[in-house]
């Protein structure tokens, strides 16, 4: 039975077992959970779209459906609400999971409709993310993210301060995190931020600005505090003061 279960399981992860200490009964109600998710994944038929494996968590909903595209075993928690408000739309590649209570939203104007959110193959995202896509969002492959992961590539104007800020319109710049990135807990990303492939960030952190591959950062706001290559951050900058002294 567990071999049979794993088998099916790693058509999604191909690295999946079964951990030894969990007896049968909790293995079979595990399955049946993720039996009713794909049964419910089954309603985009409805739409003549195809489900691609999709899994379903209890009521998800999505808006604009026509602009939403996935790939093979998306899997979506509880409650988890995604709206395609915007140019591009929503795309997610193959086995994203995206935890309970998060929101994926495009835009909320239908006056000034966003860009895009796209996220890529192997990604896994937290409970409770809210993940906005007004001036565009791009998570790479492999990125694995805590709860509470808030991404806002979008900024109010406020230089005038006869007219209420809401009056004076928005920026847009865009977010774009690389590929093979481990994001903690609490994370808020906002505009104009881009985070290179291989990057870390420190749980409870806020980015508002852009770091290189392979960077270890954290703080409010962040600050690079090493890199996967180097000790600290000290021989990260003599490196560079290095390469740009040739």
């Amino acid at each position: 039975m567990r071999t049979f279960i794993e088998n099916i399981i790693r058509m999604r992860n191909p690295a999946f077992t079964i951990d030894a200490e969990l007896n049968s009964g909790v293995v079979i109600r595990i399955i049946w959970v993720q039996l009713w998710s794909m049964l419910r994944g089954l309603r985009v038929v409805l739409f003549f779209r195809n489900s691609n494996g999709m899994l379903l968590g209890k009521r998800v909903g999505f808006f604009n459906l026509s602009k939403i595209k996935w790939g093979r075993f998306l899997r979506l928690g509880n409650d988890v609400y995604i709206s395609a408000l915007g140019k591009g739309g929503v795309e997610f590649g193959n086995n994203v999971s995206i935890g309970a209570f998060s929101r994926i939203i495009v835009s909320t104007s239908i006056s000034n409709t966003g860009e895009q959110i796209k996220i890529g193959n192997n990604v896994g995202i937290g409970e409770f993310a809210y993940l906005g896509g007004a001036g565009g969002l791009e998570i790479g492959d492999e990125c694995i993210a805590g709860q509470y992961l808030s991404c806002h590539p979008e900024n109010h104007n406020y230089e005038n301060i006869d007219i209420s800020i809401r009056h004076q319109g928005v920026t847009r710049k865009g977010i774009k995190i690389g590929k093979n990135c481990w994001i903690g807990s609490k994370v808020t990303i906002l505009d104009g931020v881009e985070i290179g492939d291989g990057c870390i960030l420190a749980a409870g952190s806020v980015i508002t600005k852009s770091f290189p591959n392979n960077s270890i950062i954290a703080g409010v706001p962040a600050k690079l505090i090493k890199t996967r290559n180097y000790e600290n951050e000290s021989d990260y900058t003599g490196e560079l003061l290095c390469h740009k002294s040739v």
